[in-house]
C-alpha cells in the first residue's frame, strides 16, 4: 500500500509539472498573447466571476443552489464520499497512525480542490480566444465524430499548440493523472468483488493464490467493461452525470451509517442497485431534463426507497452491532438502542461522549478553508489584489482553527 502512495505522490507531482508549463507556455502563446491580454478579453471577462448570475434560474440553480444544498450530501462521488469510504481509505491506511492520515487527507484536498485546478482554467479560458466556437475545434480534429465534439475537446486542442517535447511531457502526465486513478478504482472494485462476493459467496475455503488469481481477472474484465462504457458516452460531461448519476441518494446512507444502528449491507445493496438503474435511464433514455433535474429525482428516488428498506430488511444481528460500537465508538444518539440491548445482555457498553459537535465544526472550517484558498489563488493570478488578500486572510484563520482543532481531537 505505501508503494502505491508513493506512486500516486509522484503522479501528481508530475502531472502538476506538467499541467503548469504547459499552462504558462500557452497563455503566453503568440495567439493568446500573455496573461494580461487574456484577462482583459471581453469573451474571457464574462466567464471569470466567481458567482453565477443569479438572474438565470437555468445557471445558477444547477451551478451553484444543487451542489449546495442536494450534491454534497446526496451524491457518493470517489474521492469525496460524504461518509467516507474505501477510495480514500487505502491511501489513509498506509499511514503510520491517524494523525497523519488525517493531515495527508488535509493535504490532499488542499491540493486537488485548491492548487490544481488552476492551470486547467487559465487554459480554458485561453481556448475561448484561440478556439471560440465549436467550428474551430472540428478543424484541428476533422475526422472526430460530431456526437464526441464538445466544450471540452477545447483543452485536446489547446495541447495540439505545444511543441514536441513538452506535449510529451504533458502526455505522459495526463497519462499519469489517469493511471493514478484508474489503479485505485480497479483495486478497489477488485476487492469488492473478491472479498465480499466471491469469498463470501462463492468460495469460502478460498486459498490466497485463488483470490489473488479471482482479483486479477476481475480486474482485466473490469478494465474492458469500462472500455466499452467509455466507448457508448459523448464526452466529458456526460461521463461526469453518470458518475454522480450512480451515487445520487447513496451519499446520505455512507454518512448517517455511522450515527444509526439500523441502517444495515442491505440497505447499501438496494440503494446501489436502484441507483444504477436510474443513472442508466437518465444517462442513455430520451427524457427532456436537465442534468441537475437528473440528479435532483435521482436522489430523492433513491433516498425513498433505501430509507424503506431500512425498515422493511432484517437489522444486523446485536453481537455485530455491539462489537461495531465497542471499536468505532460513533457519537449521537442514534446508537443508543444498540447500548440498551448491550446492558440488557449484560455487556459493559459506555455511551461516548464524543467529539462530535467538534468534528462537524472542523468539516464546515475545513471546506471554507479549501474553498477560500481556491478562490484566493485564482485573484491573485487576476491580479484582484483585495478579493485575493480577502480571501487569503480566511483561508488562514481556518487553518490555524484546524491546527488548534488538531491538538483537540482524540486519535487513537
Amino acid at each position: 500500500m505505501k508503494a502505491v502512495v508513493i506512486t500516486d505522490f509522484v503522479q501528481f507531482i508530475l502531472a502538476m509539472i506538467g499541467s503548469i508549463w504547459a499552462c504558462i507556455y500557452l497563455v503566453n502563446h503568440e495567439q493568446v498573447g500573455g496573461l494580461a491580454t487574456l484577462l482583459s478579453d471581453e469573451r474571457v471577462l464574462s466567464k471569470m466571476d466567481v458567482l453565477p448570475d443569479l438572474s438565470n434560474p437555468a445557471i445558477w440553480v444547477p451551478v451553484l443552489l444543487v451542489p449546495l444544498a442536494v450534491q454534497w450530501w446526496a451524491s457518493y462521488y470517489p474521492g469525496s464520499e460524504p461518509g467516507g469510504g474505501g477510495y480514500i481509505a487505502q491511501r489513509m491506511f498506509s499511514a503510520k497512525d491517524e494523525r497523519n492520515a488525517i493531515g495527508a487527507t488535509l493535504f490532499y484536498n488542499v491540493a486537488h480542490y485548491a492548487l490544481r485546478p488552476w492551470p486547467w482554467i487559465l487554459i480554458a479560458l485561453a481556448s475561448i480566444i484561440v478556439f471560440p466556437d465549436l467550428t474551430d475545434i472540428q478543424r484541428v480534429f476533422p475526422t472526430l465524430s460530431a456526437d464526441k465534439l464538445g466544450d471540452d475537446v477545447a483543452y485536446p486542442a489547446m495541447l495540439t499548440l505545444l511543441p514536441v517535447g513538452l506535449l510529451g511531457l504533458v502526455a505522459a502526465s495526463l497519462i499519469a493523472a489517469f493511471m493514478s486513478t484508474i489503479s485505485t478504482q480497479l483495486n478497489l472494485g477488485a476487492s469488492y468483488l473478491v472479498n465480499d462476493f466471491y469469498q463470501r459467496f462463492i468460495n469460502p475455503q478460498a486459498s490466497q493464490r485463488q483470490l489473488v488469481w479471482a482479483a486479477r481477472l476481475v480486474t482485466v474484465l473490469s478494465a474492458f467493461l469500462g472500455l466499452g462504457l467509455g466507448l457508448l458516452l459523448k464526452d466529458a460531461s456526460q461521463a461526469f452525470n453518470l458518475l454522480l448519476l450512480l451515487g445520487a441518494g447513496t451519499g446520505l446512507i455512507y454518512i448517517l451509517r455511522w450515527f444509526w444502528w439500523r441502517i444495515n449491507a442491505m440497505t447499501e445493496i438496494v440503494a446501489m442497485v436502484v441507483s444504477l438503474f436510474i443513472a442508466s435511464y437518465f444517462t442513455f433514455a430520451e427524457h427532456g431534463l436537465e442534468s441537475w433535474q437528473t440528479i435532483v429525482i435521482g436522489s430523492l428516488l433513491t433516498t425513498i426507497i433505501w430509507i424503506a428498506s431500512a425498515f422493511l430488511t432484517p437489522p444486523t444481528d446485536e453481537k455485530t452491532l455491539i462489537n461495531f460500537y465497542q471499536k468505532i465508538k460513533p457519537g449521537g444518539n442514534g446508537w443508543d438502542a444498540v447500548i440498551r440491548k448491550a446492558e440488557e445482555q449484560g455487556v459493559p457498553l459506555k455511551k461516548e461522549a464524543g467529539q462530535l459537535p467538534l468534528e462537524i465544526l472542523c468539516v464546515l472550517i475545513g471546506c471554507i478553508t479549501v474553498y477560500t484558498t481556491l478562490f484566493a489563488t485564482g485573484n491573485w493570478i487576476y491580479s484582484n489584489t483585495s478579493l485575493a488578500l480577502i480571501f487569503s486572510l480566511i483561508a488562514l484563520g481556518g487553518g490555524a482553527f484546524l491546527f488548534w482543532a488538531w491538538k483537540k481531537l482524540r486519535t487513537n
